[in-house]
C-alpha cells in the first residue's frame, strides 16, 4: 500500500519532471499560465494547501491548454497536467515523466531526439529521492511498454 509520504514525494518528483521542460510550452504560449499553475498545484497539494480535487482540476486545464498544439509544447503541457493529477492517482507520476521525455525528444534537433530523451530520462532519475527510487524504477520497468518505451535510458 502506498504511504501518504511516498505519494507526496511522487507528486514532487512529477512536478520537477514537468517543470524541467515547461519552457517548451511557455516559449510557444507565454501568456498561458495553466501548465505552470498545474505544477504549482501539485506542489501545493503536497503541502496540504490545496485539495486533491483542485489539483486534479488544474491538471485538466493544463492538458486542455495544449490540445491544439503539437510536438514539444503539447508534451510539456501534458507533463504539467499529469503532475497535477498525481494528487488523484499516484501512478500519473510516470505520465509526467514520460511526457517530459517526449517533449525533450520533440524539441531536439534532427537526429538527436533519442539522445535528448535519454538525457532527460537520466536527469529525471537523478532527481528521485531515495525513498521512492525503487518504487518508480520498478514501475517504469513494468509500464515502459505503455509509455512509448521512453524509460529505456
Amino acid at each position: 500500500m502506498l504511504q501518504d509520504t511516498d505519494h507526496r514525494l511522487l507528486a514532487i518528483w512529477a512536478a520537477d519532471c514537468a517543470e524541467h521542460v515547461l519552457h517548451l510550452f511557455e516559449e510557444m504560449r507565454p501568456n498561458d499560465k495553466q501548465p505552470r499553475q498545474a505544477i504549482e498545484a501539485a506542489r501545493a497539494w503536497t503541502r496540504g494547501e490545496m485539495t486533491m480535487t483542485q489539483s486534479r482540476a488544474a491538471g485538466g486545464h493544463a492538458m486542455a491548454a495544449a490540445r491544439d498544439l503539437r510536438g514539444a509544447a503539447r508534451h510539456a503541457a501534458y507533463a504539467a497536467g499529469q503532475a497535477a493529477v498525481v494528487a488523484h492517482v499516484a501512478a500519473h507520476e510516470l505520465g509526467a515523466a514520460a511526457y517530459a521525455i517526449k517533449a525533450a525528444r520533440a524539441a531536439a534537433p534532427d537526429g538527436q531526439a533519442e539522445e535528448a530523451g535519454r538525457l532527460e530520462c537520466l536527469w529525471q532519475r537523478a532527481q528521485l529521492q531515495d525513498e521512492i527510487r525503487d518504487l518508480v524504477l520498478d514501475d517504469q520497468k513494468l509500464r515502459n511498454d505503455l509509455c512509448w518505451f521512453v524509460f529505456d535510458c
